[in-house]
């Protein structure tokens, strides 16, 4: 059994809606032009693109993947060992617009990564995120039991 969970996409909320927006167009005048397939595969790739965390739990494994077109998966699975550790770490990302009349649009997003570290402490890959710390420990502590490793 593998479980895929979500953490991002990858251009940001402003990069997905003009992404989205340029797939809606180029589907609507690729009916009557060729240049609408132009634009569907940027507007499909900038719209749908993600990243996400594999976990495969038989096999004791876990692949940081990016989903190119929201379809294609790409990424190497990382066998996960007994040395190995999990903690959580604050995130905070903030995307930047600009409008045309140079006024600036920041939009900030903050949660919580559940990250995997190797035995030095260096940090591997974040699995999975959550909004509170409270939850984020909560599935730490869940993740640490079910694949026989220690939480930080």
């Amino acid at each position: 059994m593998k479980t895929r969970n979500f953490l991002d996409k990858t251009f940001g909320p402003v990069g997905t809606s003009a992404g989205i927006l340029l797939f809606v167009v180029g589907l609507f005048t690729s009916f009557t032009s060729l240049f609408g397939l132009i634009l569907l595969v940027p507007g499909a790739f900038i719209g749908f693109t993600s990243s996400s965390c594999v976990i495969d739990w038989p096999k004791k494994r876990v692949k940081f993947t990016t989903n190119l077109f929201g379809i294609i998966r790409t990424g190497k699975w990382v066998n996960i060992e007994p040395d190995m550790k999990i903690g959580i770490k604050k995130s905070n990302r903030v995307w930047r617009a600009y409008s045309w009349s140079n006024r600036t649009l920041d939009l900030e997003k903050s949660d919580f990564r559940i990250i995997l570290y190797d035995r030095n402490n260096k940090q591997i890959m974040p699995i999975k995120k959550a909004k509170t710390p409270e939850e984020a420990s909560h599935e730490g502590i869940s993740l640490s039991d079910r694949l026989g490793l220690k939480f930080n």
